[in-house]
């Protein structure tokens, strides 16, 4: 569709963390971070049509874990934010609404900023629809208030993370990779493993020059980690028998949590491999959430 009546959908990719490390702690008890995240073109899609009033629907294969949470589900409030926003920058123009939907593809609470991910995406939808698009600082200050994966999400590029979340700085030249993704369908909240991280804090893990191809990552990544992983595998055990499973796939270059967990992600050297292998863990696996295909190399989709 096209003019007023136009309806946006923006892709919401799965966030992964390829390292992470708990570099230190702030006073307010918030951790700090350093890791370098890319993005897969495996997600959901948010889609924004024009409408009265803000509403949401969901649907798509995980759609059921974000039952009952109606006003708190991120979509919704990364709407509102951004209306009020609007408002605020342009009190003249006429108050919009928006219809919402929300094809849920990711697992809820599974460590690759799903949730985040969407709410980037709303308002990158809402930015479209509405044509009042905010600066790049403001866009920046909405989605830190969402959450701290959400700035990185809204970059939607390989970032490296400092601070809480929130401080980017572009990862340019991380080379192409196929990945499998693999969850045990246990919601693991981060807030319960940081609750239970113990021990001190990680040095950083950045690295120059960028490698240039898969395994030259995939050797880098060796000597760094997830420093949640050990916290996450005492509240979900299963964690364990999906990294030895995915670390042991014909091809596999390595294999980690990411995020605060219960995914796990193996990486590749192409697209081919990891859908070769992606299909044999979800043959042996049926009981897993398992999706495959390779770091999205280009902005997030809008149709």
């Amino acid at each position: 569709m096209t003019g007023d009546h136009a309806a946006f959908s923006v892709f919401a990719p799965a966030k992964i963390n390829l390292y992470l490390h708990v570099v230190g702690r702030r006073p307010d008890g918030y951790h700090l971070l350093d890791s370098l995240v890319a993005f897969a073109d495996i997600g959901d899609w948010v889609t924004a049509a024009p409408a009265d009033l803000l509403s949401l629907t969901v649907g798509g294969p995980e759609a059921e874990a974000l039952a009952g949470l109606d006003d708190e589900n991120l979509v919704l409030r990364a709407a509102r934010l951004f209306a009020a926003a609007a408002e605020a920058r342009r009190p003249a123009a006429t108050r919009r609404g928006a219809e919402l939907h929300l094809d849920k593809q990711l697992p809820a609470a599974s460590g690759i900023g799903g949730g985040s991910s969407d709410a980037a995406a709303t308002l990158r939808a809402l930015d479209r629809l509405w044509r009042q698009p905010l600066d790049p600082a403001a866009l920046a200050a909405l989605a830190l208030q969402l959450g701290a994966d959400t700035p990185a999400c809204m970059a939607a590029r390989p970032v490296w993370v400092g601070g809480i979340g929130e401080r980017l700085e572009p990862a340019a030249g991380l080379p192409a990779a196929g990945i499998v993704l693999a969850n045990p369908r246990r919601p693991l909240p981060t807030a319960a493993v940081f609750a239970a991280r113990r021990g001190g804090f990680t040095s950083g893990g950045r690295f120059q020059p960028m490698p240039g191809d898969a395994a030259g990552l995939a050797a880098l990544l060796a000597s760094r980690s997830n420093d949640l992983t050990e916290a996450a595998e005492t509240l979900v055990p299963e964690i364990a028998r999906v990294l030895r499973r995915l670390s042991r796939l014909p091809d596999a270059l390595i294999a980690r949590m990411s995020g605060s967990g219960a995914t796990c992600f193996a990486l590749f050297a192409d697209r081919a491999a990891a859908l070769a292998a992606g299909a044999i863990v979800a043959e042996e696996n049926p009981e897993w959430w398992t999706a495959a295909g390779a770091f999205l190399t280009a902005p997030p989709p809008v149709a």
